[in-house]
C-alpha cells in the first residue's frame, strides 16, 4: 500500500488519540469531549474549523496551496458516536463510562480522519478545499441528516462527499467500493392489535388478538414473496409480539414490532403499503382493530457511479488490485445515505481484519460490529489516512466534474 511517510511516522500519535476517544464514549448528539479534542487538534494544526452543526458536529476547513481561490471543494466524513453497550473488554483503553462503548469503530473513524488532516495542513499539496466533516449521531440519531439541516452543503460547498467504514471480516486496509445500493434503508414499524378480553375458558365472549398477530405475522412474508420482484430485495423482521398477562385470560391487545430494510425507495413504499392494508384488514376479519405505525429512520446508502469508479481507482492505485474488491451490499444502515441524496459520492468499505489484533484483554465473542468484545484495528490508521489524503489530492487535480 502506498503509505505516506509523514503519517507513518506519526502513527503512534493517533494510536493514542484513538484508544483515548475509546476510553470515554459518547452517545449520539452528546459527543462534545470528542468534539472538543478534534477542535483541539485541528486549532493546533492552523486549520480553521466550525462547531455546532448538528449540534456536535466539527467541519475542518483545509485550504490548498491556492488557498482555495479555484473553488473547487471535497469531503470527507467521520462519525464520532459511540454505542449503548456494555463493554467487555479489559484491556487498558477499555470504556469508562458503563453501558458505553465504541462498538463500531467510529474512535477509529475519527483517528483516521485526524492524521489525514494534519498531512493535508502540512503539505497544501493541491488546489482548492477539503473539507474535513466530524458528524455526530450516527448510530440513530441521524446527525448527517442534522448537519445538512444546518447549512453543512451551503456553508461548505463542495463537489462530492466520501465516507469510510472499518469492516470486520475482511483483510486489514483491504478495500471495498461498488456502486449503486451498499446499505439498506432502516425502518421500524408497531402495529397495536386491539381486541376484546374474556375469560380463556370462553373464548366465545372476546375477540382475541393472539391469532390475528399470528395471521399478520405470516401474511407479511407473502409481501416479499409475493409483492415484489424476485431481483428487489427487502426484508421483514418481526422481533417482538407483546401480549397477554396470565394463562387463563384473553387478552385485550397484542403488539407486534419489527424492522423493515430494502435498497430502494420504491420497494419500501410498497412494503409499507401493503403491510397496512394486511394489517388492516387481517383485523377486520377478525373482528378486531389496529393502529399501525411506520417509521423511517436512514433511507438506502446509494453510492453515484462517478464517485464510486473514481474511489476504486484511487483504491487500485493505492492499495493494489489484489486489495480491492467490489462491496458486498449489506441491510445494515447508514446515515451517510442522507448526504448521498444531498451530494455526488461515495461510501467505501476498509477491512477491519478477523480479530487477530486483540491479542491481550479482549472479552469473549468475535470481533464484529455491535459485539461487546470489538475493537477498532489500530493498523487502519495510517491506511485509512493515507488513501485520504490520496483520495482529496487526485479529487481536486482533476478536471472539474
Amino acid at each position: 500500500m502506498q503509505l505516506i511517510d509523514s503519517i507513518v511516522s506519526r502513527a503512534a500519535d493517533f494510536v493514542a488519540i484513538r484508544r483515548d476517544i475509546h476510553a470515554h464514549p459518547e452517545l449520539c448528539f452528546e459527543e462534545v469531549r470528542t468534539a472538543d479534542l478534534v477542535a483541539a487538534k485541528l486549532e493546533s494544526w492552523g486549520i480553521e474549523h466550525v462547531r455546532g452543526l448538528g449540534t456536535t458536529g466539527v467541519v475542518g476547513i483545509v485550504h490548498g496551496r491556492d488557498g482555495g481561490a479555484c473553488g473547487r471543494g471535497v469531503g470527507l466524513r467521520a462519525d464520532m458516536d459511540a454505542l449503548p453497550i456494555q463493554e467487555r473488554n479489559d484491556f487498558g483503553h477499555a470504556s469508562r463510562h458503563k453501558g458505553k462503548m465504541h462498538a463500531c469503530g467510529h474512535d477509529g473513524h475519527v483517528a483516521i480522519l485526524l492524521s489525514a488532516a494534519q498531512h493535508l495542513a502540512e503539505s497544501r499539496d493541491f488546489d482548492g478545499t477539503v473539507y474535513l466533516i466530524f458528524q455526530p449521531a450516527e448510530e440513530g440519531g441521524g446527525g448527517a441528516r442534522e448537519m445538512i439541516a444546518d447549512g453543512l452543503f451551503e456553508k461548505f460547498p463542495m463537489e462530492a462527499v466520501f465516507g469510510l467504514h472499518n469492516w470486520p471480516g475482511m483483510p486489514a486496509g483491504a478495500l471495498a467500493v461498488s456502486e449503486g445500493p451498499v446499505m439498506g434503508s432502516s425502518n421500524e414499524f408497531k402495529i397495536t392489535i386491539k381486541g376484546k378480553g374474556a375469560h380463556a375458558a370462553m373464548p366465545q365472549n372476546g375477540v382475541d388478538p393472539v391469532p390475528v398477530a399470528c395471521q399478520m405475522v405470516q401474511a407479511f412474508q407473502t409481501i416479499i414473496t409475493r409483492n415484489k420482484k424476485p431481483v428487489d430485495t427487502g426484508v421483514i423482521s418481526v422481533t417482538m409480539i407483546h401480549t397477554g398477562e396470565t394463562h387463563n385470560v384473553v387478552p385485550d391487545v397484542a403488539e407486534i414490532q419489527g424492522t423493515v430494510r430494502t435498497f430502494t425507495i420504491e420497494v419500501l413504499d410498497m412494503i409499507e403499503h401493503r403491510m397496512r392494508e394486511i394489517a388492516t384488514h387481517t383485523c377486520a376479519a377478525f373482528g378486531a382493530t389496529c393502529e399501525f405505525e411506520f417509521e423511517r429512520n436512514y433511507p438506502p446508502t446509494v453510492n453515484h457511479p462517478k464517485e464510486a469508479a473514481f474511489a476504486r481507482q484511487v483504491a487500485v492505485e493505492v492499495a493494489g488490485a489484489d486489495n480491492v474488491r467490489d462491496q458486498e451490499p449489506t441491510m445494515g444502515a447508514e446515515d451517510f445515505a442522507f448526504m448521498l441524496q444531498d451530494k455526488p459520492g461515495c461510501y467505501l468499505f476498509i477491512g477491519n481484519g478477523d480479530g487477530d489484533h486483540r491479542s491481550v484483554g479482549h472479552g469473549e465473542g468475535p470481533c464484529m460490529l455491535h459485539n461487546p468484545s470489538y475493537d477498532f484495528n489500530d493498523d487502519l490508521i495510517v491506511k485509512g489516512a493515507s488513501y485520504w489524503v490520496h483520495l482529496a489530492s487526485k479529487w481536486l487535480g482533476q478536471s472539474r466534474p
